[in-house]
């Protein structure tokens, strides 16, 4: 049996990972959050609180364990809380799991490192990390403890999927502050939660070799404007007027969280993706168009069940925070 720390795995990516998982015969899980979350049953699972925040709380997290899975990140609030469990709290995570000798150690990061666009079909190599948010730079300062220790970080950019309540539901935000669809001829490169767990899972039983970085998203990008079609449909907005830029900057010039979400939406961020299938051996999921219309009775549930009328918030953003 191979025995697996996941953290956040309340969380929304965590849940797919802690799936994925399970779905190996042979894999015993430890479920890892600040509540001790409740997982699935069957014998193969068992809860423990840790918080990052909180170092102590880490002592014998990784006892017995030969991989840990970290997803576990805070995304907003103050600086100092973001350094305590992004920074501070994923270096002593690590540093638990050397104590322990486990083998591998895979986190689960963003492509919000790199900051702001435009980024077409870019790949690791090619880019310097600029994050621009406190977010961002402590999720960076968490990639540079992993990487220190020989382990792996996967960069996706938009997570999409059942129990996302960031990408789709932040679009529909900005769109009902607009009152209309918006003309917009970006690519962003995208990846559904079910095809990242099955990575991030695959990247655990690996050996040394899947060290460092590798962005994972599907190779194709999805078009803006079809991002934008699906929510409009889904809200019952009128989806033939399509406002160009600058009408919607106007309109929207009262809120610099709305005015950031647009411009970051309205410029490509389209990162090569090819790789980290070779190398793992796994699908990337279905194409990014096809995928997200996929989940759209979900999504739709969930926008009639919580509709807001106000523009994005720092915690409710259309992309990652950069």
């Amino acid at each position: 049996m191979q025995n697996v720390l996941v953290t956040g795995a309340s969380g929304f990516i965590g849940r797919h990972v802690v799936r994925a998982a399970l779905s190996k015969p042979s894999v015993r899980i430890r479920l890892a959050g600040r509540k001790g979350p409740e997982g699935p049953g069957g014998g193969r699972t068992e809860t423990v609180r840790a918080d990052l925040a909180d170092p102590p709380s880490l002592r014998g997290l990784c006892e017995g364990t030969d991989a840990v899975v970290h997803c576990a990140s805070r995304v907003g609030g103050d600086e100092q809380t973001l350094r305590a469990v992004n920074d501070a709290g994923t270096r002593a995570l690590v540093d638990e799991a050397l104590r322990h000798g486990v083998r591998r150690f895979v986190y689960v990061s963003t492509a919000a490192v790199y900051g702001r666009g435009p980024f077409r079909e870019a790949d690791v190599d090619d880019l310097p990390l600029r994050p621009g948010s406190a977010t961002s730079v402590t999720r960076a300062s968490a990639e540079r403890h992993v990487l220190a220790a020989g382990g792996t970080v996967l960069r996706p950019h938009l997570v999409y999927g059942t129990g996302d309540r960031w990408v789709i539901p932040g679009l529909a935000g900005l769109l009902r502050f607009v009152g209309s669809g918006v003309r917009c001829s970006s690519l962003h490169s995208a990846v559904d939660a079910a095809a990242l767990a099955e990575a991030a899972v695959a990247a655990a039983f690996r050996g040394p070799e899947v060290a460092g970085v590798f962005h994972v998203n599907h190779p194709r990008p999805v078009p803006a404007s079809a991002l934008i079609a699906m929510v409009l449909e889904s809200l019952d907005l009128p989806s033939r007027t399509l406002l160009p830029a600058e009408r919607v900057r106007a309109r929207i010039s009262g809120s610099p969280e709305a005015l950031h979400h647009f411009d970051m939406l309205a410029v490509d961020h389209w990162f090569r993706s090819d790789r980290v299938w070779q190398v793992l051996g796994c699908e990337p999921g279905p194409a990014p168009g096809e995928g997200i219309s996929g989940h759209m009775p979900w999504y739709g549930r969930l926008l009639r069940q919580e509709p807001g009328t106000g523009a994005p918030g720092p915690n409710r953003g259309v992309l990652p925070q950069r």
